[in-house]
């Protein structure tokens, strides 16, 4: 997020989009309630009709997957109106960067294509550049090569009318949609897994992201994209570098093409250095010094053209290259998509450790209903996790909050915390390996690894002073009070730099509680938690002002320039690379500094910013989507119609799948006419493998279900309570059907697509078993982030022999 939750009471206007937050975030749904009572407008896009729908203002019906052309109509009609914040986009965006001439977008390929490969050459993806190395400006935003124009001819295609042949929303409805986004300003996009699981998904995201420097939303109170994630601390495990390709604080891990320190900087930055030193030394301590790069030689490399995310895994373990997996606090026997696959390849693992709290279908995966166990050879151990009431320790929400979380009771049995299992693991391996003179263990006896408590992971997470530093006052051994602390010479350390000053002081600043405190009545309350970067509430609100610091109007003030204290002041710790910089200073204008470019990006462009005096160096590196500079609309692999725009390039050209042939299927819309979305309830919580271990729960909601509309049961002649067999390209299930006028039909072009849902909560263990929707649905995935399309893939419906208990006189088709 790059606002957070309580920050949506500012808001003028909400856009919902791949999000049923009412039912799957009630505790954030409050805030927009309360904008909508101080009148804000409410918009929810959604293939269902749900909770969110019941309360909005606005419900427009979307066709799965078809979240780009939607928001591409809608900043076509924005740019074409010049509805668009022309001073913010100008002053705050690459608007006016020119672009390499040679750049291209034909047929729904950009220029650089290799079809053998399935990926792009970016060379013509970047900017022109001056002598030093800087992007060349536009003199008008009418310029035919400068980012603005170039997103406004991109965009073109998507008239209203091509809009609604896509995506099924009426073009009236996109043009009401654009003109309440855009006159009722600043205003947020919430977006959850509706919108990531396609495989388009991080162009989905960029394309908010679009929408929202086109209206100047970002930086400001009640604007922002935002992501809802946080309750089970989503936010919080990617903070800490639970994605592969991450460290903590989302600095690129290393990869074979970097084997040295040196290597590594050139490829991601200077700027990025001064935090890889400083997660070094917390990883290794005194063992990392200057002369060995701090370390860096013992960091493992990933394979730098190698995929190593979930998917790719369990790929792996189906070939036999993968012996040994540790599973916490997952079950992907439920979660993964292709299930049949997941099995086949847990089956070929030599041993599969499960730390959790209940044995789930991931730990029982031998025993499941139809298999063999005598044809398995994987040795499972199941490790008895502590619940999250039952251990200390922080949980990050989605706008960086961190807070402390007490344990409530003593966890059970042999039952220990996560942290502690791992700590014991670890002392037993590097006992282990005390003795070894193999390099591969260097990285085990040189960590730097002596916690007692959860706290003291929070203050090696924090970091420490190595050494006195008369520049910021830091003694040795001080815990260090902000990201600006922090040094390149390995005079500092910090095991994830996002959250320096987290412990400032010796204050374990998680544990605030001031509800009271709040400047300005925005709702930041700064002595509430602490959100990182230092405590900042609301991320680039330095855009929230025009280029001489004064705040826009429209827009609650946030932070300012203080002309007569000469420094940047505000309700909000102001977003800005040094406070003391102002307006009239390049580094006061950045007001994206992490950025390459230090602008928001209307065209994700290639580009390395020069580091001043470093001829060889970039200060930071643009990163450019795998899939184009620009979000262009692709169908899902499991399409119903051809792509209206470019059917000879139906689906993502840089997707690769099948990956596995034998295991990878694809259906055809002949024999499986229907798409299904899948989704949560909420009354059971992800896997369902605590919730439906809760009698209440299993009470309300006992079942799994398939949600069918009326037109379809009709014609099928199903009613509620039904069973009837669902199957893809992948499996086959029962379950009973749920006729709902919540699902309707779409009409696209001369074709009728019909939609069905149904909850993937349910599995083979607990008090509450259930088929398993993810038997059925396709384990193609984004390119760019991985994740799979359990938003939409093809399926066929057939009643089945039995049926419900029929009611004399009842309606036909009614819940």
């Amino acid at each position: 997020m790059t606002n957070h939750w309580i920050d949506l009471q500012n808001c003028k206007t909400i856009l919902i989009e791949g999000s049923n937050v009412a039912e799957n975030h009630p505790m954030a749904f409050k805030w927009i309630r309360k904008a909508q009572e101080n009148g804000a407008t409410i918009i929810h896009v959604d293939p269902r009709y749900t909770r969110t729908s019941s309360a909005a203002d606005i419900y427009a019906r979307i066709r799965p997957g078809t979240d780009a052309a939607f928001q591409n109509t809608m900043m076509s009609y924005i740019i074409e109106n010049k509805l668009y914040d022309e001073d913010y986009v100008v002053t705050h965006t690459n608007a006016l960067y020119l672009g390499d001439e040679a750049f291209g977008f034909k047929d729904g390929l950009f220029s650089g294509y290799d079809a053998e490969h399935h990926s792009y050459d970016t060379k013509t993806w970047g900017y022109q550049l001056d002598a030093k190395g800087y992007p060349r400006l536009a003199k008008s935003l009418d310029d035919p090569h400068c980012c603005f124009a170039r997103l406004k001819t991109f965009v073109s295609r998507y008239t209203l009318e091509v809009g609604e042949q896509i995506t099924g929303i009426p073009a009236e409805q996109i043009k009401t949609i654009a003109e309440a986004m855009a006159k009722n300003r600043p205003g947020s996009i919430l977006y959850a897994l509706g919108m990531t699981q396609h495989t388009t998904g991080v162009q989905g995201i960029r394309a908010f992201t679009i929408l929202q420097l086109l209206l100047g939303n970002i930086g400001k109170p009640g604007g922002g994209v935002n992501a809802l994630r946080g309750e089970p601390n989503v936010q919080g495990a990617c903070d800490m570098a639970v994605l592969y390709n991450y460290m903590p604080g989302y600095l690129n891990s290393a990869t074979n093409a970097e084997p040295t320190i040196f290597d590594y900087v050139k490829k991601n930055g200077v700027a990025d250095s001064r935090y890889l030193v400083n997660t070094l030394k917390a990883f290794f301590g005194e063992a990392a010094t200057a002369e060995n790069d701090y370390g860096y030689g013992w960091l493992p490399k990933r394979h730098a053209s190698k995929d190593y995310g979930t998917l790719p895994m369990f790929e792996d373990a189906l070939a036999g290259k993968l012996k040994l997996l540790w599973v916490i606090g997952q079950n992907p026997a439920v979660t993964l998509p292709n299930l049949n696959l997941t099995f086949a390849a847990m089956a070929k693992l030599e041993t599969l450790v499960v730390q959790e709290i209940w044995e789930t279908e991931t730990a029982a995966f031998w025993k499941r209903p139809g298999a063999d166990p005598k044809s398995i050879n994987t040795e499972v151990i199941l490790l008895p996790a502590a619940f999250f009431m039952e251990k200390n320790g922080t949980i990050s929400n989605s706008g960086g909050m961190v807070q402390w979380r007490h344990a409530a009771v003593k966890p059970p049995g042999q039952a220990r915390p996560d942290g502690e299992i791992v700590d014991l693991v670890f002392r037993a391996v590097r006992d282990l390996v005390k003795d070894s003179k193999e390099p591969r263990d260097e990285i085990i006896r040189n960590a730097a690894w002596s916690y007692t408590t959860a706290e003291d992971v929070l203050k090696e997470i924090n970091g420490y002073a190595v050494r006195d530093n008369p520049e910021t006052g830091l003694k040795k051994g001080d815990l260090v009070r902000k990201v600006s602390d922090l040094r390149a010479d390995g005079s500092t350390s910090s095991g994830a730099w996002i959250y320096a000053g987290v412990f400032a002081n010796g204050e374990n600043l998680s544990k605030r509680r001031d509800s009271q405190t709040d400047p300005g009545g925005l709702g930041l309350f700064p002595g509430f938690g602490w959100t990182w970067p230092n405590n900042m509430r609301i991320l680039y609100n330095r855009a929230s002002c025009d280029k001489n610091g004064t705040p826009y109007p429209g827009s609650k003030a946030i932070v300012w320039w203080d002309e007569k204290a000469k420094k940047w002041t505000g309700y909000d710790v102001p977003d800005v690379p040094k406070a003391t910089d102002g307006p009239d200073t390049p580094n006061g204008q950045r007001a994206f500094h992490l950025g390459a470019e230090g602008v928001g990006r209307l065209f994700a462009a290639v580009y390395k910013d020069p580091a001043p005096g470093l001829t060889e160096y970039w200060r930071d590196v643009a990163y450019v989507p795998k899939d184009g500079p620009l979000p262009e609309m692709y169908e899902p692999v499991e399409s119903p119609v051809q792509n209206h725009l470019h059917p000879g390039v139906n689906s993502n050209p840089t997707l690769k799948y099948p990956r596995v042939p034998s295991h990878q299927p694809i259906g055809t819309v002949d024999k499986f006419p229907y798409v299904l979305m899948t989704s949560t309830v909420a009354e059971h919580w992800c896997a369902g493998s605590t919730t439906r271990n809760i009698p209440w729960l299993n009470e309300l909601v006992p079942e799994p279900m398939l949600e069918i509309p009326i037109t379809l049961a009709k014609t099928l002649d199903i009613e509620s309570g039904d069973w009837v067999k669902l199957s893809s390209a992948r499996g086959e299930l029962e379950v009973k059907a749920l006729v709902t006028p919540r699902m309707k039909a779409f009409k696209i072009g001369d074709q009728e697509v019909t939609v069905v849902w149904m909850p993937y909560n349910w599995g083979f263990q607990g008090l509450s078993k259930g088929a398993s929707v993810n038997f059925l649905t396709i384990d193609a995935a984004d390119p760019g982030a991985g994740t799979q399309e359990t938003k939409a893939c093809l399926v066929n419906v057939v009643k089945t022999g039995r049926s419900a208990p029929r009611r004399s006189g009842a309606p036909r088709g009614r819940t």
